[in-house]
């Protein structure tokens, strides 16, 4: 069979074609009792007919009686395969939307998974870009010095790191005062001269005790390059570019995380119709929102029931309200590469846009019977018989 006549699988699939057929056995089911209702009548009248008729109609009347039996014999067999067929398709009902709720979580889980795996690799280049260079001879002279010239010299260096790095938005030298001293793209965000003492990534890289370790600022709207969504890694720029000299100030480089994340929010394997009911995010431990395929990066904060639990395991899934609608949840924790870890969480949240209705006689809209009361019957036989 070629892959155009293949029907996709999935369990939705099977849910709705499970409600399909059980709609088309009730139609089926009533439509048999209607006529095994009108055979009845028929069986009626021909036996009032053979009663008229005297000794020429009794042989007809028996046929009259015969029909009517295979009548009511037919009534009892529809009426067992109803029941039998209703207690099949609710179980299979009930089977298709465990499947459903479980193919989607494990789904969303493994897209979640591999989500904050790509954060937490493309973190951790970051995270050794901002050691190694910080043991730059040209940046290590020019704190040492202090001369205009070397100050100069360094901010070129770091413009031609940036030509090849182009996830970085900027490159920041600052003396140990908190001071910028230069920076790689002075024409385009004008640092220098600026004071970040207070900033989370220059206190951390100056609390570090060694050039193996550095700094960190999280997502945040970053002055430095005109409030561009960032992620700062820092480090101490050391005498003599030794793991263990003394600190002369600090190297800042900026990450474009804004650029990053739209890349890993968007491009997620989902099709399109999934992508219209689907929302991709990173978040913190809290659920502040730090990518977002809803456009909504720092400005939101994901929360439902459920969620401390979730969020304390590595990996799973779960269905809950999200903002006023019912979800499907994958999510997985950052399990770190290498040596770096984000610790964040990957959350991917997708509308169930067609609930599985279920199979149970008590969960469906109460329908008028098409098979008519026993009463409606004997007074449609009488008028028959009068008419008769």
């Amino acid at each position: 069979m070629s892959q155009s006549n293949e029907e996709n699988f999935s369990p939705e699939v099977v849910a709705s074609l499970t409600n399909t057929l059980d709609s088309v056995m009730d139609k089926t089911i009533s439509a048999i009792d209607r006529v095994n209702d009108q055979i009845r009548v028929l069986a009626l009248n021909a036996r009032i007919e053979a009663a008229r008729a005297g000794d020429a109609g009794k042989a007809f009347n028996i046929v009259a009686m015969e029909i009517a039996g295979l009548s009511n014999t037919s009534t009892t067999v529809v009426a067992n395969l109803k029941r039998r067929s209703r207690k099949t398709l609710t179980r299979i009902s009930k089977i298709s939307e465990s499947m459903a709720a479980s193919f989607k979580g494990v789904r969303l889980c493994d897209l979640a998974r591999m989500n904050i795996d790509l954060v937490d690799r493309c973190l951790y280049e970051r995270s050794c870009d901002v050691r190694w260079w910080a043991t730059d001879a040209d940046l290590v002279a020019a704190l040492a010095d202090k001369s205009t010239k070397l100050a100069d010299h360094a901010s070129q260096r770091l413009r031609t790191i940036l030509e090849s790095y182009t996830v970085y938005s900027d490159l920041l030298i600052c003396n140990t005062n908190g001071q910028v001293l230069t920076n790689g793209r002075p024409d385009l965000f004008r640092s220098t001269g600026t004071e970040v003492s207070s900033t989370a990534w220059f206190q951390t890289a100056m609390q570090t005790r060694s050039g193996r370790d550095f700094g960190f600022q999280t997502v945040h709207n970053s002055s430095c390059v005109n409030n561009r969504p960032s992620v700062i890694f820092s480090a101490a720029i050391r005498e003599g570019g030794m793991v263990d000299g003394r600190v002369l100030g600090v190297l800042g480089i900026v990450f474009n995380w804004e650029t990053f994340a739209n890349d890993i929010v968007k491009n997620v394997a989902l099709s399109d119709e999934e992508k219209a009911t689907t929302r991709v995010c990173i978040v913190d431990s809290s659920g502040h929102v730090l990518a977002d395929s809803a456009g909504r990066m720092l400005q939101d904060a994901i929360d439902f029931s459920g969620r401390s639990r979730l969020f304390a395991g590595k990996a799973g899934h779960a269905i809950a309200e999200v903002g006023g609608n019912n979800c499907y949840i994958g999510h997985a924790h950052s399990a770190g590469f290498e040596t770096y870890s984000c610790g964040w969480h990957s959350v991917l949240i997708q509308e169930v846009t067609a609930p599985i209705e279920s199979a149970n006689e008590s969960d469906k809209p109460k329908r008028r019977s098409a098979r008519p009361s026993s009463r409606r019957v004997a007074a449609r036989r009488k008028r028959r018989a009068v008419a008769s």
